[in-house]
């Protein structure tokens, strides 16, 4: 076996390399779910086999240098980006706690054991500890997997990780400073103890000074590109160099550069919805390539062979990776016994938390550089990566089944005889905010359902159809491919009609939608035509919600939403409905929310977010009356969405003053981004056909009494 192993050919051509990792990464899924075994599992072991120390088919080059550092930062990047934020700001001590345990308890008990049992002498058993006391995500692409991304329990692993993470670096740096004189000016004339202090003002001042740039810069720099750049490619590149310029920041400061990635993750958080089309490429070209090549990389780092070179080495990585483990499950279930959490959460955070690789290995190379580390403790470490992984993976993917099916029976018992119809049609005509239209619906749209959605081009049938028509289908095939993108179903169409809003008003029927998505014009003004003939000729006899939209700059880089809500609006079958969208629309674009109304409405308002939405943050401030709607514009930014929700004539919440709206939005909310919601207006069992003497399908636009008032006024 040791000459098969000495004769085996090393690939050394870039395409053949390429080639074969490429075939570990198609086929590892394939073989584990055979076998009952997280795929994550597979390419370790893959890298374990092909490597080096298995049968030395591949070298461990710079290739798996570069983009194995690339696939940590991935993991550290998609961690901080798809964090729960308000989640994170209302349970902070919960964060803290739990970081502390899982860095801590570890640490301590991996010091004492090292200290006692394994005759380790005090820095190497310090280093030891910070060794165990970090953790590196590597299941979280399972939690990708089962879109639990936002759970609370990920959540809180997550943030403990980042929390343990930076301790142990900064206690590794600490221990690093006591054996070498730092490089700092004027260090050579100074006392050892003076040196160091200087060492650690501006290693303090050097984070400080990156976490405040970070925050000032990166928000401001990332509004002003979105809001210019829709271009799929150069977000995404424009993305990964902000990533990339984090992490080699913080690798200049003295932390590992996956801090920087975390961190950059956390800050573009609230700009790259959990839905977009951004978000699903970033995922993809990450779970696709760099997470496992990086994955890959680690198994290629374990030497088994060392287990059987004697009784010693079996003993080390049998305790360290049992007190290291160990230490990590008494902090998880510590703390969801304080955080009063069920058992599957508990199990997910000692899993997600259990797992050590980058951080471990980057330590252990301190450690070696200040010659604390004998080849016995580097090779324990080595195969404790290996098993830690193996219980990491296995326990989180157990764990995750069992909050999905949790969850998927405490919705199937909530909606009980509750049917809900959420089928979106979303009209579209203009290719500038076709795209804006469609990042609308997906956010709006109930994940869980995951039902498609229906993309509708009405095209006026005339001399010029045929042209229409080849352009509507051009719009729907790449609104389509953007669709696909964030892998979410359309079904599209293309119709001819003599009348606009008819046609609408048929394929709206025709694919049994619940509510229509559409835009106003290109145009920043309202015009009169398109809001009194165009919109009353479409909702006359369509008694179903209608949200039209007008944007001004990209929905990711919105701060506030705000509500104009008439009063008795509460008392209107699509109240929920229209409120439900909104309280989707906050949550995924991580704006807050302020609605304007009465208190009657606002009681209803509070306990629907709490019961559905407790993460939104919403605000409420008294409207007294709607004639107050023409102060709110004052306070309405460019990076604010002002929504109205309007009534139609003869509904419990319709009031004369709703007349002037479109002479309103034309003189005071021009130029803004706006929404205008008309609810349902008889619930989902009406029939929209329903026509009788006392409720005719068509209203006239302006009345005969109108028509008497306005000759008194233009007689005085």
């Amino acid at each position: 076996m040791s000459m098969l192993l000495a004769t085996a050919p090393l690939i050394s051509d870039p395409t053949l390399i390429f080639f074969v990792v490429l075939l570990i990464i198609l086929f590892a899924p394939i073989i584990m779910s055979k076998l009952r075994i997280p795929h994550i599992i597979g390419m370790v072991l893959a890298g374990v086999l092909v490597g080096p120390f298995g049968l030395n088919v591949l070298e461990r080059g710079s290739s798996f240098e570069i983009f194995g550092q690339v696939g940590l930062y991935y993991i550290m990047f998609l961690a901080g980006l798809e964090m729960d934020m308000k989640s994170v700001k209302k349970n902070t001590k919960r964060f803290f706690t739990f970081g502390l345990l899982t860095c801590l308890v570890p640490l301590t008990m991996t010091y004492v054991v090292a200290r006692l049992v394994l005759d380790y002498t005090h820095p190497t058993s310090f280093l030891l500890g910070c060794i165990m006391a970090s953790n590196t995500l590597i299941a979280y692409p399972i939690i990708g997997r089962y879109g639990l991304q936002r759970h609370s329990s990920v959540a809180l692993s997550v943030g403990s990780s980042m929390i343990s993470l930076f301790l142990s670096l900064v206690m590794i740096a600490v221990l690093s400073a006591a054996y070498t004189r730092p490089e700092v000016p004027l260090a050579s004339q100074l006392p050892a103890f003076a040196s160091q202090l200087i060492f650690w003002l501006f290693f303090l001042l050097k984070l400080a000074a990156f976490i405040a740039g970070s925050v000032f810069i990166i928000p401001r720099l990332t509004r002003y590109f979105l809001r210019r750049y829709s271009d799929a490619v150069m977000q995404y590149i424009f993305v990964l160099s902000v990533m990339f310029l984090s992490a080699a920041l913080t690798a200049f400061i003295g932390l590992e550069g996956i801090f920087g990635a975390f961190f950059s993750g956390l800050i573009l958080n609230r700009y790259i919805p959990h839905v977009s089309p951004l978000m699903n490429r970033i995922e993809f070209i990450g779970n696709a390539v760099f997470i496992p090549y990086f994955l890959i990389g680690v198994g290629m780092l374990i030497n088994v062979t060392t287990l059987f070179q004697g009784g010693e080495v079996v003993w080390i990585v049998v305790l360290i990776a049992f007190i290291g483990t160990f230490g990590k499950a008494v902090a998880a279930y510590i703390s969801s016994l304080l955080f009063r959490l069920p058992q599957r959460d508990g199990n997910m955070m000692f899993g997600l938390t259990s797992a050590h690789a980058a951080g471990a290995i980057a330590m252990v190379m301190v450690g070696m550089r200040l010659n604390l580390v004998n080849d016995d403790m580097l090779n324990g470490v080595v195969i404790m990566i290996l098993v830690t992984c193996v219980i990491s993976t296995i326990v989180t993917e157990r764990s995750a089944q069992s909050i999905v099916l949790h969850e998927k029976a405490h919705l199937a018992a909530a909606t009980a005889g509750k049917g809900d119809d959420e089928k979106i049609l979303l009209c579209v005509k203009y290719p500038e905010i076709a795209p804006q239209l469609l990042s609308l619906s997906l956010m709006m749209r109930n994940q869980r359902l995951n039902r498609g959605l229906v993309a509708l081009n009405v095209v006026y049938d005339d001399g010029n159809s045929s042209i229409g028509h080849e352009q509507g289908l051009r719009l729907l095939e790449n609104l389509q491919q953007q669709a696909s993108a964030s892998e979410v179903r359309m079904q599209t169409q293309v119709r001819l009609a003599t009348n606009i809003a008819n046609g609408i008003k048929h394929a709206f029927r025709e694919f049994a939608c619940s509510e229509i998505v559409m835009g106003m014009h290109v145009h920043t003004d309202v015009s009169p035509k398109f809001w009194g003939e165009f919109i009353q000729s479409l909702y006359n006899g369509l008694n179903r919600q209608i949200i039209l939209t007008r944007f001004v700059q990209p929905l990711s880089t919105l701060r506030l939403i705000q509500v104009a809500v008439p009063s008795r609006a509460e008392y209107e079958p699509g109240f929920h409905r229209w409120l439900e969208r909104l309280s989707r629309l906050a949550e995924q674009s991580g704006c807050r929310i302020q609605f304007h109304g009465r208190q009657e409405s606002f009681v209803l308002i509070r306990e629907h977010l709490s019961s559905h939405h407790p993460n939104v943050r919403a605000e409420f401030s008294i409207m007294t009356h709607w004639n107050e709607l023409p102060q709110l514009a004052a306070n309405i930014a460019d990076d604010h969405m002002f929504v109205i929700v309007t009534a139609r004539k003869g509904t419990i919440s319709y009031k004369n003053a709703l007349e002037h709206l479109p002479d309103e939005l034309q003189q005071y909310f021009s130029g803004k981004n706006l929404m205008i919601i008309f609810p349902d207006q008889f619930g989902n069992d009406t029939k929209e056909e329903a026509m009788s003497f006392t409720e005719a399908q068509h209203h006239e636009e302006r009345s005969i009494y109108d028509a008497i008032l306005r000759l008194i006024h233009s007689s005085h």
